[in-house]
């Protein structure tokens, strides 16, 4: 998402541009994105639909979210990573959720990879706060961060596939590793104070 800009919404409240003109979008950016999370299953799902937002936008994907929770057995890394033949098949008619098998049989390839990486790690969490930037580092609207590069390039090491450094940046801003909320956003200084009190695992 680009944060460069700030839109007052019906409200009044200014808001990153991005998400003005779609309710769906004001709820997610006011509530989620940009807040640090360090549950592994909100992050697998996270990680996940980037991945399925590939080539689409991510109005689409918010809108088939709950579709995709009740497809994936809600995110459940270890329920995903034995998915097999049957339930593809089953994914693949499924009109609710992006039907692209690639995407779908990455979903379940990267469920068995983030049990790998939670069993090395202690959680999945905790391998991924290890890419953290420095909060204090201001990047030009629309840069990616050297660290999300770095976390993709770790992960296609590893096996992880639709993880370019495109979706690993809107990842981290999603997790709330990154805080791209524009300077003047009403949302910014929340999401502030939710990183300050956040343990990392």
């Amino acid at each position: 998402m680009s944060a460069s800009s700030l839109v007052a919404g019906a409200d009044g409240k200014r808001r990153c541009s991005w998400c003005a003109g779609q309710d769906d979008y004001v709820a997610y950016h006011d509530t989620e994105w940009g807040f640090p999370v360090a549950d592994d299953r909100r992050l697998f799902e996270k990680i996940c639909l980037e991945g399925f937002q590939s080539g689409l936008s991510w109005l689409t994907i918010l809108r088939k979210r709950e579709a995709f929770r009740v497809a994936f057995a809600g995110f459940d890394v270890e329920k995903v990573a034995r998915f097999g033949s049957r339930q593809v098949t089953r994914l693949l008619g499924d009109a609710a959720i992006v039907r692209h098998r690639g995407k779908i049989e990455s979903t379940i390839g990267n469920a068995r990879r983030a049990l790998a990486l939670a069993d090395e790690h202690g959680s999945l969490a905790a391998y991924l706060w290890t890419y953290e930037p420095d909060p204090k580092a201001r990047r030009r609207p629309g840069a990616i961060a050297a660290e999300a590069i770095a976390l993709s390039k770790d992960l296609k090491k590893q096996g992880w596939t639709f993880v370019g450094p495109t979706t690993v940046y809107a990842f981290m801003q999603a997790m709330g590793m990154v805080n791209d909320h524009a300077d003047g956003c009403v949302v910014r200084p929340r999401a502030v104070k939710a990183r300050r009190s956040f343990v990392k695992p």
